[in-house]
């Protein structure tokens, strides 16, 4: 497995979706259940660094952990979970702890999540894993 290669392709497919999903399509949800906790600008310093620990996780959690004869369907049902517990961590304290976060939103949120990061999974699995 070419690790820096599943890391720019992992990095590549989340971007542009998360992009096309906290660009086009969420605003108008996230407005509505949580506007009043939005930045007017996101902190994009913060935002690249969740995004280089996250997918160091999904390279290191998910892909590089696969068992041998590991499939593409594999990676993605891997990054389907690590994608549900990573998202659910933040949505349930943020439920927990912030006035006007919703359980809506927290649902949403968490299968974006676990949707995003299977699909990043998939798309950067290289094929059979083969014994070590």
């Amino acid at each position: 497995m070419n690790h820096l290669r599943t890391y720019a392709v992992s990095a590549v497919t989340m971007l542009a979706l998360d992009l096309l999903w906290l660009g086009v399509v969420a605003p108008p949800l996230y407005k509505r259940e949580v506007g009043a906790l939005m930045r007017a600008q996101p902190n994009m310093a913060a935002a690249a660094l969740f995004y280089a620990i996250y997918l160091v996780g999904v390279n290191v959690f998910v892909l590089q952990s696969l068992p041998a004869g590991a499939t593409r369907a594999d990676a993605a049902w891997r990054g389907a979970a690590f994608g549900f517990v990573a998202y659910a961590t933040f949505d349930l304290t943020a439920l927990a702890v912030l006035n006007g976060w919703t359980p809506f939103i927290t649902a949403v949120d968490m299968a974006w999540g676990a949707a995003l990061t299977a699909i990043v999974s998939a798309a950067a699995f290289s094929g059979p894993v083969r014994p070590r």
